[in-house]
């Protein structure tokens, strides 16, 4: 037959009773045991139903029986540690020899041990149930040159396995097949599968991340500002009421892309109001890292020690690059310091021409540099991003999102504005502690407007679909 042993981690009497039955394992060939270790919070649960099974009456740790192999495995309670001691004396001769201070350093192992190996079998099992994630317009070369990136274990972890699945229409799926097989090819350790979905019934199914990359292109010869936002708003509501239905309940939204990506985030809240707003944000930080590539350009030194730049506004449409914060790090210049000793990038600048005009103006090379990267720079975007939303974001170091507006910095509420955020504990926070200059605060005004505009339209347009005597959507 085989002893099995139950009792609390934390408990001396079955650190006693577990270690003399070790002995007698170990020294006699027809003695077997098997140790069942239970948490002490989860103990008495425990013992109240093993004993009502078995019809034992038995009230502390530890509890002991056999099985008895010859009978089906049926248990023959022996009771507790001082039953179990007897038992030992009686039949083999043998007893614990062990101090009562002993003992309960080793309860202490006993439970540390137990602590470390849930810890361990909850890892175990997070990786059998991989993060799900959905990309929209996946045939878009911003989502092939995303796929390494989110599978390669830098953004959510080495012990995080991932599900891709890549979302378009029925005319792109050999594009879809070919990524599929490419991704599978490359046999990521992490990725546990990838899959290619072209009926929109079926999208977002148990999602716990959706990145949105559809773009409408705006081009005033073709069609007017309206017309685009109406587009905007009917992708958006197909895709919100499938994210509420389908996804998971924490699930977070991403908007990316070249157009229109503050008006994305804001239409999935209009049309998906379960979802939660502090989980839909808009990327900006294309136009971070270009601003920064711009300025290390100009000062001659790495974009790496580039940090703090602030986008504001409306992300793919007016915004604004403010350099009041940013710093520059491991610069050349007459004065020395150690490699954390920043300096003012507006101390280091002095042509104010050049930031004018070559640098904020809305035809200037930065905003071309950002509409015309054919997709690793908004891929990188978007993975740095999420990796700052799962793991935090730098100390210290200021991150432009898009985010519905609470009333911050004095902007209107109820929009999507980038803004300066950190990343802490699986959140954001805008960092409102910021100070802001009076012109920087007129400029965020005019930003604001600006949104406030595209906002009125998009839902006067939903409230011109919605039938007579159905509820209307407000501002």
């Amino acid at each position: 037959g085989v002893a099995l042993f139950t009792g609390k981690a934390n408990c001396p009497y079955y650190a006693k009773a577990e270690l003399l039955a070790d002995y007698l394992q170990a020294n006699l060939p027809d003695f077997r045991v098997h140790k069942i270790t239970q948490h002490p919070d989860k103990w008495e649960q425990w013992l109240h139903d093993i004993c009502e099974r078995n019809g034992w009456e038995h009230q502390e740790s530890p509890v002991i029986w056999r099985e008895l192999l010859d009978r089906g495995g049926k248990g023959l309670l022996l009771g507790g540690v001082n039953d179990f001691l007897k038992y030992a004396q009686q039949y083999y001769g043998i007893t614990s020899m062990m101090l009562n201070e002993e003992l309960v350093d080793v309860a202490e192992e006993n439970l540390q041990a137990y602590i470390e190996t849930e810890k361990e079998e909850e890892e175990i099992k997070s990786l059998i149930k991989p993060l799900q994630i959905w990309i929209t317009s996946a045939s878009a070369p911003t989502c092939y040159q995303l796929i390494p990136l989110l599978a390669n274990g830098e953004v959510f972890g080495m012990t995080t396995e991932i599900s891709i699945h890549l979302l378009d229409t029925d005319q792109f799926k050999e594009v879809l097949c070919g990524i599929v097989m490419e991704a599978e090819d490359m046999a990521f350790p992490l990725l546990r599968s990838i899959s290619v979905h072209t009926e929109i019934d079926e999208a977002f199914i148990q999602a716990d991340i959706v990145i949105v990359l559809d773009d409408v292109l705006l081009n005033h010869e073709v069609q007017s500002l309206e017309n685009c936002i109406r587009e905007v708003s009917d992708i958006c509501q197909v895709y919100a009421p499938l994210i509420e239905k389908n996804a998971k309940s924490e699930v977070r939204v991403i908007s990316s892309g070249k157009t229109f990506v503050n008006l994305k985030a804001m239409m999935i809240m209009t049309y998906g109001p379960s979802i939660k707003s502090q989980n839909v944000i808009a990327i900006a930080a294309s136009w971070e890292s270009a601003a920064k590539a711009m300025l290390a350009r100009k000062l001659n030194m790495s974009t790496a020690g580039v940090k703090d730049v602030i986008v504001w506004g409306n992300i793919t449409g007016c915004n604004y690059i403010d350099l009041s914060h940013a710093k520059l790090y491991g610069y050349d210049s007459a004065i020395w310091g150690p490699a954390n000793f920043p300096r003012r990038v507006l101390n280091i600048i002095y042509d104010s021409e050049w930031i004018h005009s070559e640098f904020l103006s809305e035809q200037s090379s930065l905003s071309s540099r950002v509409s015309n990267c054919v997709g690793m720079l908004p891929a990188h975007a978007v993975a740095a991003v999420l990796r700052y939303w799962y793991h935090g974001s730098p100390p210290g170091e200021i991150i432009s999102v898009g985010v519905l507006t609470e009333g911050q910095f004095c902007i209107p509420e109820g929009i999507v504005f980038s803004m300066p955020v950190r990343f802490e504990n699986g959140n954001w926070k805008v960092m409102t502690e910021l100070e802001i200059s009076e012109t920087t605060q007129e400029v965020l005004g005019r930003l604001a407007h600006e949104l406030v505009q595209e906002k009125l339209i998009a839902l006067k347009e939903i409230n011109e679909m919605q039938p007579y005597g159905a509820d209307k959507i407000t501002s």
